[in-house]
């Protein structure tokens, strides 16, 4: 399942349904699909969010990317941080503080 973030003044965020849900619940909100944040309640959601993911971020013990062997190449999977792919959704965010705009997912 695909989660679309939408607000009038930023083009809309598509992810994942279980990193859309990580991210709405670490902004205190039900991950209902369909939702939305009142404006005069998104600068709190993304002080939610911002306040989880830093914390997250220290608690994660620093990784030792291990030697890559060229057989083994294509097989390498590579692990994105939550905190990583948290970025389009709070550019959203501060764009919609930015506006005074609601925001909605679906």
């Amino acid at each position: 399942m695909l989660v679309t973030f939408s607000t009038k003044s930023h083009g809309n965020v598509i992810m994942f349904g279980d990193v859309a849900h990580s991210l709405i619940t670490m902004m205190r909100f039900t991950t209902d699909v369909p939702g939305a944040i009142r404006a005069e309640d998104v600068a709190c959601a993304l002080a939610n969010l911002e306040k989880k993911l830093t914390q997250i971020v220290q608690q994660q013990p620093e990784k030792i990317v291990p030697e890559i062997d060229n057989e083994d190449e294509n097989e390498t999977e590579i692990q994105i941080s939550l905190a990583v792919r948290a970025v389009p959704l709070i550019d959203l965010l501060k764009a919609a503080i930015s506006a005074k705009s609601y925001v909605m997912w679906e």
